[in-house]
């Protein structure tokens, strides 16, 4: 049986922070099967996580100086509350994992430890009746895992809450803005052509950086303040942030701005921070599938109304000036 390490490598740590960044993220992962943490026997623990490298190595660290079976499902480099969502965390993987590893040889007991954040792909009840396991759910956080054994497999109250601080929030920033790269730089440099061969280097200019400043505002600004924004939904915390950026450009630019173009940009720069913003839902912990859809409906027709709006207000300005 593989043995692993509990202490990470500076590998481990270098691996995780270009995952944070996009780079090689859908290939961070490790083989799927069982492995042995210290000097596991028949009656050790047996915790399940996910195959996405980054899961991997917060649950092991978190069991240094412990003797434990940690069962890994094929997730294909997913994390477990996203796998779960999808499937591949869940009842037939599981099961499955149990028969290809013979864990049943291998442990005297039947309890498999699975985290909270997996229990939507898994039915507990398939997994006892097709592989003779029970399956109990420990904790949301890895960092809990050792309290959790300690207290003879107790969740607390603790345990079972899920937070989403300021820090939380930041480490998801960076994969947010590597994914906008490229679509940012495509529309950036369609209208910095377009404002270039209607209005000159100076207006293409200008247009460029309060677009880009837009989508910074929706994939970043928006989401570190998100509770101090106003409203429920994720679309009107992007067009408040927008907004608020909006006036800042405009307080900046002082008299330059004629109404049309005021009246474009307030339209235009919150729509577009209100669509990045309202893309950051899957990454939290607050929204459901049905809840996006409903944003996503309610919230695109305005986004799109408020931009066909704005080059309306463009070219009308343009035109009469």
């Amino acid at each position: 049986m593989p043995q692993i390490a509990t202490a990470l490598s500076f590998g481990d740590h270098l691996g995780a922070c270009k995952a944070r960044w996009g780079i090689n993220r859908m290939n961070y992962l490790v083989p799927a099967g069982l492995y042995a943490i210290g000097e596991p026997g028949g009656a050790s623990p047996v915790v399940v996580t996910a195959n996405y490298k980054m899961s991997f190595d917060l649950v092991r660290s978190a069991l240094k100086g412990r003797s434990v079976w940690l069962l890994v499902l094929e997730t294909f480099g997913i994390n477990v509350w996203c796998a779960a969502g999808k499937g591949s965390f869940g009842t037939d993987e599981l099961v499955r994992r149990v028969a290809k590893s013979r864990l049943s040889g291998v442990v005297s007991h039947r309890r498999l430890i699975l985290p909270i954040l997996g229990g939507p792909g898994v039915s507990a009840h398939l997994v006892k009746k097709h592989s003779g396991f029970d399956v109990a759910y420990a904790t949301i956080r890895a960092a809990d895992l050792p309290e959790y054994l300690d207290n003879g497999g107790v969740t607390t109250q603790a345990m079972r809450e899920l937070t989403f601080n300021w820090y939380e929030r930041l480490v998801l920033v960076p994969v947010e803005l590597v994914l906008v790269l490229k679509s940012t730089a495509l529309i950036g440099g369609v209208l910095y052509l377009a404002a270039l061969l209607s209005a000159g280097a100076g207006d293409a200019a200008t247009l460029l950086s309060a677009y880009v400043g837009a989508v910074f505002t929706g994939t970043a600004v928006a989401p570190l303040f998100l509770p101090l924004l106003p409203g429920r939904s994720f679309a009107i915390k992007g067009a408040f942030a927008g907004i608020v950026y909006t006036l800042l450009l405009f307080a900046a630019a002082g008299d330059r701005w004629g109404i049309p173009t005021t009246a474009a940009a307030f339209l235009a720069l919150p729509a577009v921070s209100s669509f990045f913003t309202l893309n950051f839902t899957g990454c939290t912990t607050y929204t459901s599938r049905s809840g996006v859809k409903k944003e996503m409906h309610l919230g695109l027709p305005v986004m799109g109304v408020a931009l066909f709006a704005a080059l309306i207000l463009l070219v009308a300005g343009k035109v009469l000036s």
